[in-house]
């Protein structure tokens, strides 16, 4: 008999076992394994592992409390408790010869876990919806300046976008302190009520991380096409450094440059698509505290330019941001306000040819993140799978009316990750 059916052949739970009768009966060991069942069939596996543990010091000699003990210790992944377990089961006078062929195997099973891979892989299974009341960031007028003249826009403001995605990646352990990770992933977002922004993403990202004295390093590059169903494909080819280092045992820095060359796919019928084609340069610095284990804080400044093909379109980006984390009992919560100056170097003449571009942004966001097995522990009793909920807020001011906007979204997002076992 395999250890993983002791937890359903040793007894049949007949009804809910209560923690207040275990306390009342702390060494009735039928009891105690009905409740233990019971928990594990709801994925509650520390509360499993407490009870056996408890029932396997009070009868030390019983190899099926100890059987049952390694087979959730296994589901559970702690070798370490479960590796003890098993040279109990060895020394125990009690254990069968079909006892021990199961223990050596598991034993087996645990060795190769541990021992350490060059590669590993992951994939990775995403779907979100997402719903706005400002898609094509409507002025707050409801105008727009067109060369020079002003028109009433009749773009919808409303709109739900459903996205989809998957990724595979593998890292290949280099030394002690370095890794190097290729991760490939395909993406698909689809809007309801318009069709401008339907796009097919596809990405290729490369990745060197490593570890130089207090710094952790990480050298990226990163190409990818969006495939616009109703606009032009556009292309991007990203380079960048990106670092971080602790100071002392609350704070840590980070810091990133990013170069990046997108290109626009100029056709019949979209002729004006590489008017766009521009290389951009990012930096950013940040300061992460510790404030407890509960709450962090988080600070950063960017800067970044974009040199176009066609210098109207040239411009640099200021940006401040700010962030606190709760890392709370029921829920993962983070709160974020971020402020941008985005100042253009020559004017727009298909838009309003006495003015050059200037606006401030601000955006607030709220994210929760939440495993679904605390809901529904029976669909998901390892909390494998991920719920995201989403809100953010965007005021722009600007000094041409186009860009005077309000638009605020709500989102909800599912992901699930894999690890592929070579």
């Amino acid at each position: 008999m395999s250890a993983l059916t002791y937890s359903n052949t040793i007894f049949a739970t007949e009804k809910n076992i209560t923690y207040m009768q275990i306390l009342q009966k702390p060494n009735d060991l039928e009891l105690n394994i009905k409740y233990a069942q019971q928990q594990g069939k709801m994925g509650n596996f520390k509360q499993t592992i407490s009870t056996l543990e408890r029932l396997n010091m009070v009868y030390p000699d019983n190899i099926e409390i100890k059987m049952y003990l390694l087979s959730v210790l296994v589901q559970a992944d702690s070798p370490d408790k479960a590796l003890t377990v098993i040279d109990e089961i060895k020394s125990n006078e009690d254990a069968t010869e079909e006892d021990l062929l199961t223990v050596a195997d598991i034993e087996k099973e645990l060795e190769d876990r541990a021992r350490p891979k060059l590669w590993s892989f992951v994939a990775g299974v995403n779907w979100g919806l997402s719903q706005s009341n400002n898609v094509n960031n409507v002025s707050k007028t409801r105008l727009q300046l067109s060369s020079d003249a002003i028109d009433v826009l009749t773009s919808p403001m409303h709109d739900r976008t459903y996205s989809a995605s998957t990724d595979l990646s593998a890292v290949r352990r280099i030394g002690d302190d370095s890794s190097l990770l290729i991760s490939a992933s395909v993406s698909d977002s689809r809007q309801v009520i318009e069709t401008g922004d339907d796009v097919e993403g596809y990405s290729l990202t490369t990745a060197y991380d490593t570890t130089i004295g207090n710094q952790g390093i990480s050298i990226f590059a990163m190409t990818s096409k969006s495939d616009y169903i109703d606009d032009a494909d556009s292309f991007s080819n990203m380079f960048g450094l990106s670092g971080f280092f602790p100071s002392g045992e609350r704070s840590t820095y980070n810091y990133s440059y990013t170069l990046s060359d997108s290109k626009g796919n100029h056709n019949s019928s979209d002729t004006t698509a590489d008017e766009t084609n521009s290389i951009g340069h990012s930096f950013s610095l940040g300061h992460d505290y510790l404030l407890s284990e509960i709450i962090s804080a988080s600070t950063g400044l960017g800067y970044s330019i974009s040199e176009n093909k066609v210098g109207m379109n040239d411009y640099e980006t200021f940006e401040l941001n700010f962030r606190l984390n709760f890392n709370l009992p029921f829920a993962y919560v983070s709160i974020g306000d971020a402020v941008s100056f985005n100042d253009y170097f020559e004017p727009d003449t298909s838009v309003y040819s006495s003015k050059i571009r200037t606006d401030v942004s601000n955006t607030f966001d709220v994210i929760i993140l939440k495993p679904l097995g605390d809901f529904l522990p029976i669909l998901d009793p390892n909390k494998l799978i991920n719920l995201s909920f989403s809100y953010d807020k965007t005021v722009s001011e600007a000094n041409i009316i186009n860009f005077d906007y309000e638009a605020e979204s709500v989102a909800f997002g599912i992901s699930r990750s894999f690890n592929l076992r070579p």
